[in-house]
């Protein structure tokens, strides 16, 4: 097994030989067995212990333990104490997913802390399958059912290609101890029931079962490497940044086949979840949503419009008072200067009579049912009208910002001034307004 394991670094994780690595090793057969090969390979490494204080004296001998082991092979150690339970019940997250965000946040803070460039993890096979199972059970997508990454990020899994029965075997051929977690043996959690009740049935049909998973989950990885080129092409001719996220061309997705399935491709990790309201979006009126978490899709006219969902919102105007010079805002910053005569004009810069103004200005949001004097036009029109000719998109009309004196809109920021405040002859002062 030393052989494998030195052959599969150098084949694929080349890098790891040139590496300053941190090892988690939580004391059972799995780390154990990763630390002495990890030795043998001449590794630069120390390692990183859990103790999640969720087994009473078992987890404090588990610490014991790797600390002695790891002293013993001369290898620098760090130990983390948790009060999983507490955590646990603070966010609302069961143990086992507790334990894992504690455990990999630790991971991180310690990597960027002691300067080395990867975690290992002793994920092994078997493990490997019981997350397919879990997915499969769960409902998920594609890159699901493809198991463990061996590279995640910074988390490295060299293990993966090796089984239980491997690393047991070579732990025992060399005297290795390890700590029996007790809580592996029970099946109150979904990975122990499939481990202990599900494999062993799908193993007694096909003894060599796990290998055959292990090739079949190989081409089902070169198989997502094919979508993922092909959703790179689609990618380029479909979507494009636009001022407040992404624009996705309706007309071309509806032409592709599976357009579906190309939907989720581009759009998975974003959090949507409601894949057949996402590709109704496609014939829906526009001003239709779906949202995610994190983000919001909206259908604008040929366009899907993707958007972070933003808290900014909440605030939703500000007093500009007499005097301030320069006013700050979400997108940037209003200033305002005295001026005898009008100079260059463009869309951010306006003037204004200054005694027509009444103080404090109000910067806020548009409101349905606002309506405006356009500068150059007779008449007043609806904000919504305007926006409808601009072909302003929702997102587009929610970032719009109005200045206003009293309850009358002074500019659109940006975009069109209102006529009422429009210097004439009879103006005595001047005021300039730059958006920057």
């Amino acid at each position: 097994m030393e052989k494998a394991f030195k052959n599969h670094l150098k084949s694929n994780l080349p890098y790891l030989f040139n590496s300053k690595v941190i090892l988690a090793v939580s004391g059972g057969v799995d780390s154990m067995v990763l630390m002495h090969l990890c030795k043998t390979a001449k590794l630069d490494f120390s390692v990183a212990h859990c103790n999640f204080n969720l087994r009473n004296n078992e987890s404090d001998g588990d610490e014991e333990f790797v600390v002695r082991a790891v002293q013993n092979l001369d290898i620098k150690v760090h130990v983390q104490n948790f009060n999983t339970k507490a955590f646990a019940e603070e966010h609302k997250l069961s143990i086992q997913m507790a334990a894992r965000e504690l455990r990999y946040q630790w991971f991180e803070e310690l990597r960027a802390s002691e300067g080395a460039d990867y975690i290992l993890v002793a994920h092994h096979a078997n493990d490997s399958l019981e997350t397919f199972l879990i997915n499969l059970i769960r409902s998920t997508g594609p890159e699901g059912l493809a198991g463990i990454k061996e590279e995640n990020e910074k988390i490295l899994r060299p293990l993966l290609n090796f089984s239980r029965d491997e690393i047991e075997s070579y732990a025992k051929e060399h005297k290795i101890m390890w700590r029996e977690d007790s809580s592996n043996a029970s099946t109150k959690y979904l990975r122990n029931k499939i481990r202990h009740q599900v494999i062993p049935l799908l193993e007694e049909m096909n003894p060599k079962f796990l290998e055959g998973f292990s090739n079949t989950q190989d081409y089902l990885k070169q198989q997502l490497n094919l979508v993922e080129d092909y959703t790179e092409i689609i990618y380029k001719k479909a979507v494009k940044k636009v001022e407040f996220g992404y624009s996705l061309d309706v007309l071309f997705l509806e032409r592709l086949p599976n357009t579906k399935a190309v939907l989720y491709q581009l759009l998975k990790s974003f959090g949507f979840t409601e894949w057949d309201d996402v590709h109704h979006l496609l014939t829906a009126q526009s001003g239709k949503m779906v949202f995610s978490h994190t983000h919001r899709l909206v259908k604008d006219r040929d366009e899907l419009i993707l958007t972070k969902i933003d808290q900014s919102h909440l605030k939703k105007s500000y007093e500009i008072h007499q005097n301030e010079d320069n006013f700050m805002i979400p997108s940037g910053s209003l200033s305002f200067h005295e001026v005898s005569e009008i100079q260059e004009k463009n869309n951010h810069t306006i003037y204004v009579d200054y005694e027509k103004l009444k103080f404090p200005l109000t910067l806020r949001r548009w409101q349905e049912g606002d309506t405006f004097h356009p500068f150059g036009m007779k008449g007043r029109k609806k904000l919504s009208d305007f926006f409808k000719d601009n072909k302003l998109s929702l997102p587009q009309k929610e970032n719009t910002w109005l200045l206003c004196s009293e309850n009358k809109i002074v500019w659109i920021v940006n975009q069109r001034a209102d006529n009422r405040f429009a210097i004439t002859s009879k103006s005595k002062r001047i005021l300039k307004i730059v958006s920057h």
